[in-house]
């Protein structure tokens, strides 16, 4: 049928309208998705940079001029809390949780692995479509299933145990280091600090170029010991006066400063910093005397220049510029705010200690709900009650038995050892109100003893268990003093379920002066036995599948069992299965 002249212009005036309409709603939506987009995360965790290693902080001999631009660029929690030692604050940012929970218990001996079951803030961020890398210092677990890859991670560099050159990673050095990216071992070339960046930034760069978001975990190794930088940034802060420990520290904590200006000019180099949510933190209190802005104590001590740290917080147009609070906050409430910012779910069966604080970070509220802050933390495997434990409120803080970290038995009193301190009114908490408020010391104290009983009901404070599967892991390495189960300073052995039974060839570290002897092995109740000659150092043993404590040993002929409790790598122990 043909059309009138009015009837085609009609239809077309319709087409073009309904094509006018296609555009706006296109427009719209892709507006909409601009705004929609989820945002880069950036998390930089740096190791033993206490509260007062930061310029913004009144330290006028320190360096830190992009520390400092951050923290007038964002927000900064001037009383966020971490744990006095590396590993539970680690394992407590990952999961939103009390590190007890998790298996985590101190820092080494058994004490720094978590269980591989537990939910991280990079496998939520993962499902929800980002991609994830750490860049770093893990601590948290050095064999399957509590790796970095094991954990939400798609892409690590990182190095093992608690440190540079530490065990399993004998001898190391911060430059040139031996790394692990992702999951095999390499020589890096330059200084630790600037290789993570480095690494950082071209992960950053992959995946804005493939139009994904990325959440990247930045946990130096720096300023921890040992305490290695190049001479040109330690030894200016050395002619200013400073001993020669604190200089170096503050040389590193000044390469990092740099590395902190690198990353935030790269950002807005690539048009991302709009997008990108950076906060920067420390992992607990300085581990040497030095300048701790007025604070009591250092790293392993609950009071609070052992666990209050610096925290900075940018998202420019979302958090506003150049603000502060004072509202308490502390590790468990990075992952809940973390999810709400990117619009990640939170799993329902996912019980979380620590709260949402994003609407305080982008200045929507100006206070928080009521709350107790717990710390605690120890040698030994078993915690107890009150020993080197903190409980903080708003106003109030309970401190119990100070300065008791490195006491694995504790010989405790039959009423404990307490102190009481109005934050508010003394922040240098030099006068100890225990007698003058018996009621605020009371209620603290029901608080404490509830969580205690609460934390330990979630795993009975087992650590996370070793599993031998070759099929994810092969060789494994069992590393004594990060790793093995202790008592009594000595090792034990280590916790593992043996996934894949078999024939394994067991290679000790044996040590110097090697003589003759027997490498035994003990396993599910049988206890078998291979000589070995002086120059040899491995043999074979049959694993049937089980869990429980593998010990492994060797001992010289005529002589006594010996057992290794020191920072070093005799006693190690390699597990290839061969068949």
């Amino acid at each position: 049928m043909l059309l009138s002249l009015w009837q085609r212009e009609y239809f077309q005036q319709l087409l073009c309208i309904l094509v006018f309409s296609l555009v706006c709603v296109s427009q719209w939506a892709t507006s909409r998705g601009a705004e929609a987009k989820s945002p880069n995360v950036i998390l930089l965790l740096t190791d033993d940079q206490g509260y007062g290693d930061v310029g913004f902080h009144g330290n006028a001999q320190i360096r830190t001029p992009h520390m400092d631009q951050l923290a007038r660029e964002g927000m900064e929690l001037t009383r966020f809390y971490c744990s006095p030692v590396c590993a539970p604050t680690r394992a407590s940012l990952m999961t939103g949780r009390y590190y007890y929970r998790s298996g985590v218990i101190h820092t080494s001996r058994g004490g720094a692995k978590m269980h591989g079951a537990e939910t991280t803030l990079a496998e939520l961020l993962q499902a929800n479509g980002y991609a994830t890398g750490i860049f770093g210092k893990w601590h948290l677990g050095d064999n399957y299933p509590m790796r970095p890859q094991d954990q939400g991670f798609m892409e690590s560099l990182v190095h093992k145990s608690g440190g540079i050159g530490q065990t399993p990673d004998k001898p190391n050095s911060y430059f040139d280091p031996w790394l692990w990216k992702n999951g095999k071992r390499e020589r890096g070339k330059g200084y630790c600090t600037d290789l993570f960046f480095d690494a950082a930034l071209e992960f950053m760069d992959r995946q804005s170029a493939e139009g994904k978001p990325f959440f990247v975990y930045l946990p130096t190794n720096a300023p921890h010991t040992p305490l290695e930088i190049a001479d040109a940034y330690w030894k200016p802060y050395l002619k200013q006066g400073l001993n020669e420990t604190t200089a170096r520290v503050y040389g590193m904590v000044e390469n990092l400063d740099e590395n902190l200006g690198r990353l935030m000019a790269h950002l807005e180099q690539k048009k991302l910093q709009t997008n990108t949510i950076l906060i920067f933190l420390g992992d607990n209190g300085p581990q040497q005397k030095r300048y701790t802005a007025g604070l009591k104590g250092r790293k392993s001590w609950v009071y609070e220049g052992g666990i209050r740290v610096p925290f900075v917080a940018s998202w420019p147009g979302h958090i506003p510029e150049g603000t502060q609070s004072a509202q308490i906050a502390a590790h468990i409430d990075l992952l809940p705010t973390l999810l709400a910012m990117t619009g990640t779910p939170k799993p329902k069966s996912l019980k979380l200690d620590g709260i949402d604080l994003s609407g305080l970070l982008t200045g929507k509220v100006k206070t928080l709900p009521a709350r107790s802050l717990f710390f605690q933390v120890h040698r030994g495997l078993t915690p107890q009650r009150y020993q080197n434990c903190a409980v903080v409120t708003q106003r109030y803080k309970l401190v119990g038995y100070p300065g008791t970290f490195g006491e694995e038995n504790l010989m405790r009193d039959a009423e404990p050892v307490l102190e009481l301190y109005d934050l508010a009114a003394d922040p240098g908490e030099t006068k100890n109100l225990i007698s003058d408020k018996p009621e605020i010391a009371d209620k603290l104290r029901q608080g404490y003893q509830q969580w205690f009983s609460d934390v330990k009901q979630s795993r009975h404070f087992q650590p996370g268990m070793i599993v031998i599967d070759s099929r994810k892991e092969n060789p494994t390495t069992l590393c004594r003093y990060q790793d093995g189960s202790f008592a009594q300073g000595n090792s034990q052995g280590w916790m593992v379920q043996v996934e894949t039974p078999g024939l394994y060839e067991i290679q000790i570290q044996r040590g110097t002066g090697q003589k003759p002897g027997k490498l035994s092995v003990n396993w599910q109740g049988q206890e078998t036995h291979e000589f070995l000659q002086a120059d040899e150092s491995s043999a074979r043993f049959e694993l049937k599948s089980g869990s429980g404590l593998l010990d492994i040993w060797f001992q010289e002929e005529g002589a006594d069992r010996v057992y290794p409790g020191d920072n070093s790598t005799r006693g190690d122990v390699i597990l290839k299965r061969l068949d």
